[in-house]
């Protein structure tokens, strides 16, 4: 008979994965990070007491012109989540990014926290 672990897909795995890593290190707060097919939502989070210090999503952002896919999006958002961060003090964080994978429009958006100074 199968146990319950062994139903677990693929995303629940890395989730998991994720978490446990970032539980280990409580003093910082952490950037969660959630991808629809449509936007991109980030939020950074106290780990204490697990109360969201700012947010921001992709639906506040205009796409450019000359932009081809949502990359530019993703990276302009992290950016400005960046500069709210550092507007509250924030400077180092633990990056979260759930189940999904650090590829695309996840990765562009640390990229573009990075660039605005978050270090993680």
């Amino acid at each position: 008979m199968r146990t319950k672990k062994q139903f677990r897909s693929a995303s629940d795995r890395r989730k998991l994965s994720v978490r446990s890593k970032i539980n280990k290190t409580s003093d910082r707060p952490k950037l969660c990070v959630f991808r629809s097919n449509n936007y991109i939502y980030a939020q950074i989070i106290d780990n204490k007491t697990g109360a969201a210090i700012t947010g921001i999503s992709s639906k506040a952002i205009e796409r450019m012109p000359d932009e081809k896919g949502y990359l530019g999006v993703c990276f302009r958002t992290g950016k400005i989540l960046a500069e709210k961060a550092k507007a509250k003090n924030i400077d180092k964080i633990v990056f979260d990014r759930g189940s999904f994978k650090y590829h695309g429009r996840v990765k562009a958006l640390a990229d573009g926290a990075r660039d605005g100074g978050l270090i993680f």
